[in-house]
């Protein structure tokens, strides 16, 4: 990026945490969910965690990876996606994280049926584990954004 984000500055407070982040971020690329749709998992976990700083980011990551505009602009302000493949990783993550991973037999029917795999379930897991540092570092330490990011 050419520059050290605010976030990862904090996190350089606790080596530990700041590994935890970027080991969890090299397994997430590993997924076999596309780029478009895993920095779009990002975007939809940081909404639902209500994370400031994560919110732009990943919607610049979102937008440089392919989602359409439409995708990234309904997430951020609660609207429907047309997009169906878009729709349903939205809905699961958000239900992944709003109940804590206690997901419904039909939510995970519905995200099947969207075309995803049960790998794709878990991965989908790992992302909001990802998340779930980074969204809550920031919840904690107030971080301001990055001026590149706004």
């Amino acid at each position: 990026m050419g520059f050290i984000p605010n976030m990862l500055a904090v996190m350089s407070e606790s080596p530990v945490a700041l590994e935890a982040y970027q080991g969890i971020q090299a397994t997430f690329a590993k997924s076999t969910l596309s780029i478009a749709e895993q920095q779009f998992v990002a975007l939809s976990v940081s909404v639902s965690n209500g994370c400031d700083y994560c919110v732009p980011v990943y919607s610049m990551f979102s937008a440089k990876a392919g989602v359409p505009q439409e995708a990234i602009d309904a997430v951020r302000d609660g609207n429907p996606i047309e997009d169906d493949r878009f729709a349903a990783l939205r809905t699961f993550s958000a239900a992944v994280v709003e109940k804590r991973g206690q997901v419904s037999e039909a939510e995970v029917e519905a995200f099947l049926g969207a075309g995803f795999t049960k790998a794709q379930v878990l991965e989908v897991i790992v992302g909001a584990a990802l998340k779930l540092i980074s969204n809550y570092t920031n919840h904690v330490a107030d971080i301001p954004p990055d001026e590149a990011f706004q």
